[in-house]
């Protein structure tokens, strides 16, 4: 018997006319996780000259870079055409549309400004927060969980994973949300975590984020439904797996890079 996705309003509070919403919760959430993780890693290490003023000044740069680009990956890499005819829709960030690659390349520039600003290379910044993004991306896909969108692909009724999710259809679907939850949130946490505790050459660790990342999506892509107005692209992959390959070609090619370096 399939498990039922519990229907969670996705208005966490009702303040009047103020909605709060759960995915903003999330993301409030990941953001409290940055901070949190990446004072206690400037504590343990203090000679890596990290300020919590600087970590805090990271932080912004990091939340503009998210939503610009998030924003902006959405509009170009899933409805360029839409947009070009509705360029105003492009701000109502508030009807939904953030894309994690365009995100994710929001975030690079961010941390290069940011780099050249504390006269820190950008693969210097980059390794100090890699290890601090896995959780945020964990909670925003609990967010995504919580309001049951970006749903699974149909699955065996007898499948102990199989969920139904009652505002789409009434099929047993697979709740690939949670999988990314556990892949790109928990594991990857858990990796970059555990390989950043000790010394690493520069570049390493982002390189490891950069691979682990990719895989993990590429991976969970497998399980979640293609948004209904891409469908499956060539070889049969998604759109989130044809962003992924760079990403996972990328972080190869720096990791043995980085690693071959004296």
């Amino acid at each position: 018997m399939p498990m039922i996705h519990p229907h969670i309003d996705p208005v966490a509070l009702h303040l009047g006319p103020l909605s709060i919403r759960w995915y903003g919760l999330m993301y409030l959430v990941g953001f409290v996780f940055f901070l949190v993780l990446g004072h206690y890693r400037i504590r343990r290490n203090p000679q890596s000259g990290w300020t919590g003023q600087q970590l805090d000044d990271l932080l912004f740069y990091g939340v503009l870079g998210v939503i610009l680009g998030g924003r902006l990956g959405y509009v170009l890499f899933y409805k360029p055409a839409f947009y070009l005819a509705h360029p105003l829709d492009i701000f109502k960030i508030w009807e939904g549309g953030m894309a994690f690659h365009g995100g994710f390349l929001g975030v690079l520039v961010a941390m290069w400004l940011f780099g050249r600003k504390t006269g820190r290379s950008f693969f210097q910044v980059t390794d100090f927060i890699a290890p601090l993004v896995p959780l945020g991306l964990a909670a925003g896909r609990l967010g995504n969980f919580i309001n049951g969108e970006l749903w699974g692909r149909v699955t065996h009724a007898d499948a102990p994973w199989a969920m139904i999710f009652p505002l789409v259809d009434q099929q047993p679907r697979h709740p690939s949300q949670l999988y990314q939850f556990a892949l790109e949130g928990l594991l990857l946490f858990i990796v970059l975590w555990l390989y950043s505790s000790k010394p690493r050459r520069t570049g390493q660790v982002s390189a490891l984020f950069l691979l682990g990342y990719g895989l993990a999506r590429f991976t969970a892509e497998f399980a979640r439904e293609p948004d209904n107005f891409l469908g499956f692209l060539a070889l049969g992959f998604s759109m989130g797996q044809w962003l992924s390959l760079p990403m996972i070609a990328i972080g190869a090619w720096l990791w043995v890079k980085f690693s071959r370096k004296a």
